[in-house]
């Protein structure tokens, strides 16, 4: 038993050195960023592990995050969630939520989101977050304007980072598996990125004849993303940082980081290279975009003082070449995630980011310019352009029609690819707001139908109004169109508009006030009537004055809006004058009335009789002989539009 028992101890003994072993081997490759290897090396001591640190759940779920593997990241960040809880930092809780995007899982990434944004009670976030999800569904709702097709030119490595030269496309590839004795970048296992450039079919947007761009000038490691001046020969690109024998230089961790070199193309030759002030071999800059006019050369980096992961900066470009001081573009555009490969196309910012609400992985957004430097909301571009993992890289020309971005969705060739897109103008729309309240008591009409007409008369849109009777409705630019607003057992009212041809306007205060049924009619002894002051007639006479008038239209008023209303008129006079002259009288003004109420669209079929009853229907004592005031005469003399159908 001694024996067993010892020989036991010594396998168990020989089992832990071997687990550390094992995670020594997974935590140096994670160091030496060796991305790939990390992961199957941690899977491994995972294997026999089953209660590991909490670092070495970081490690293993970081190293598939960072290789793109994102279902194999989701199951330890999963891991993760359940051991750190609230406690997890904002950098791998958004890790978290983009592996659960990317997984499709979005009712459970908003929901922690918005318990965790709810936790900090950060008033502006909350609002970010509510405004974006919603703008997004938005979009997503609607037909595309985009168009979308991958290249048959990328390769089944890495294929990205597009940039406009002229008749061609620069782009970034590790496509080169050819070169004898070439490095192999152990972040992901693949060739280190080189600059290529194709020729590009003005047709279709399709590549071909890549060939590398100034082969003699790159260095062994990477060399991507580039930007242009708008004179195509003063250029700016990303390569790692490496001493002039084109030895890597790496920070203080071990990480090979990223600087900008500036230079002038003259033939197949780099001249005038140089790096730029803000370059560092102990923080990553890289991602360059110029601006149209020269003028402002935008890039990414991770330098301290930022917001998050990595952040778009600014630096000014001056006439003599020279560099400004960089400016952060501030949290209205970065986050605590990462925002990366920016591109500036006259007034609007493209970037990509994994730190605003998104589909998952990074999705492309555009933010205005509305200021010197100040830049709107960004806006996710929505499908087909975004998807559900990494979309980025993302290029327009002047006239917005086509461009190029790059993606690492399913159905591409390789890694990340390049896709090409054309794009239509979104239809100008304006916004028509208002409010619609009851015309006699002046409060608010809640679910009142708006809608809106072409001058054709089809309808292009509807809403209904809120519970405080307010309405906001998209109608289209420079356009004749009709508003109406309509409740049941209400009156309708309409209003009509020439609408502006600029984008994004509001028009305000288009309000209207309806009538409710009941508000209209009266009810006297069991009989429903049309509610209206006397009509008062001249003396001896059954013209109709302005102020009989002025009655009657409210009885063609509610015919108008409740056309199965069917009426019978009915005329009578007070007792005085003879019997017969006032029955001829009552007659002669009932017709008249009918005749006034014809006159104003409504049709003889809805009117099912007309009558004058003269002074044999008195409503009070007044009959012949006896004495009475006028007011008492007058309660007699009346026309009554009695309601007979509804």
């Amino acid at each position: 038993m001694r024996k067993l028992f010892l020989f036991s101890l010594l396998f168990c003994i020989a089992s832990g050195f071997a687990q550390n072993r094992q995670l020594k081997k997974a935590d140096r490759l994670f160091e030496d960023l060796a991305y790939v290897e990390a992961a199957k090396a941690y899977e491994e001591y995972l294997e026999k592990e089953p209660a590991p640190s909490t670092q070495t759940v970081m490690h293993v779920a970081d190293a598939y995050y960072f290789t793109g593997n994102n279902s194999s990241a989701l199951r330890w960040y999963t891991k993760l969630n359940t051991i750190l809880a609230d406690n997890m930092d904002d950098t791998y809780f958004n890790r978290y939520i983009q592996t659960l995007r990317a997984a499709e899982d979005y009712k459970k990434a908003d929901e922690l989101l918005k318990k965790r944004l709810d936790n900090k009670g950060d008033q502006v976030l909350i609002k970010r977050f509510i405004d974006q999800r919603k703008y997004l569904d938005s979009i997503n709702a609607e037909p595309s304007n985009y168009t979308v097709m991958n290249l048959a030119s990328n390769s089944d490595k890495a294929d990205f980072g597009t940039a406009f030269y002229g008749n061609q496309i620069v782009f970034s590839s590790s496509r080169d598996t050819t070169k004898l004795g070439g490095k192999i970048y152990s972040w992901n296992d693949q060739p280190y990125l080189e600059l290529y450039v194709a020729d590009r079919n003005a047709e279709d947007g399709s590549l071909f004849s890549a060939k590398k761009f100034l082969p003699k000038e790159q260095s062994q490691y990477h060399n991507a993303t580039i930007a242009f001046m708008p004179d195509l020969k003063t250029v700016y690109y990303s390569a790692n940082v490496v001493k002039p024998n084109d030895k890597l230089i790496t920070d203080k961790s071990g990480t090979g980081n990223f600087e900008i070199i500036k230079g002038v193309i003259e033939g197949e030759k780099f001249s005038k290279t140089e790096k730029l002030p803000f370059d560092s071999k102990d923080y990553s800059v890289g991602h360059p975009a110029i601006s149209a006019d020269g003028k402002w050369l935008y890039f990414v980096s991770d330098m301290p003082g930022g917001y998050g992961d990595t952040d778009i900066y600014v630096a000014q470009i001056f006439d003599d070449g020279k560099l400004g001081d960089p400016k952060n573009l501030g949290d209205k555009i970065n986050t605590s995630g990462r925002e990366m490969f920016p591109f500036i196309n006259d007034s609007i910012l493209y970037f990509s980011s994994d730190g605003h609400y998104g589909l998952g992985g990074l999705d492309v957004f555009e933010s205005k310019l509305i200021g010197r430097l100040e830049f709107g909301e960004p806006k996710n571009l929505g499908k087909p352009v975004n998807s559900n993992v990494d979309d980025f890289s993302y290029i327009i020309d002047k006239e917005k029609k086509y461009g190029y971005f790059s993606s690492s969705r399913k159905g591409g060739k390789g890694d990340d690819d390049i896709y090409y897109f054309t794009r239509q103008e979104p239809p100008c729309k304006q916004l028509v707001s208002g409010k619609v309240t009851n015309a006699k008591f002046n409060v608010a009409i809640n679910q009142a139908d708006i809608k809106v007409y072409d001058e054709f008369g089809d309808v292009i849109n509807s809403v209904k109004t809120k519970e405080d009777g307010t309405y906001i409705v998209e109608v289209p630019c420079n356009s004749k169109i009709k508003i109406e607003a309509s409740k049941p057992n209400h009156t309708k009212a309409e209003k009509e508009l020439q609408t502006d041809k600029k984008h994004d306007l509001e028009t305000k205060d288009v309000n209207f006030e309806l009538n409710n049924y009941d508000d209209l009619v009266k009810k006297e002894d069991n009989v429903e009537k049309v509610d209206i002051n006397p009509i008062y007639f001249d003396y001896d006479k059954w013209d109709i004055t302005p102020q009989a008038a002025e009655e009657l239209d409210k009885v063609v008023y509610i015919m108008k809006n409740f056309p199965a209303i069917v009426i019978k008129i009915e005329s009578h006079t007070d007792s005085r004058g003879k019997d017969a002259y006032n029955m001829t009288l009552s007659e002669n003004r009932a017709q008249s009335t009918y005749k006034y109420i014809l006159e104003h669209g409504i049709d003889a079929s809805r009117i099912e009789s007309v009558k004058g009853y003269g002074e044999s229907q008195l409503k009070n004592k007044c009959s012949n002989g006896v004495p009475c005031t006028e007011e008492e005469h007058a309660l007699n003399r009346r026309s009554d539009f009695i309601i007979v159908k509804k």
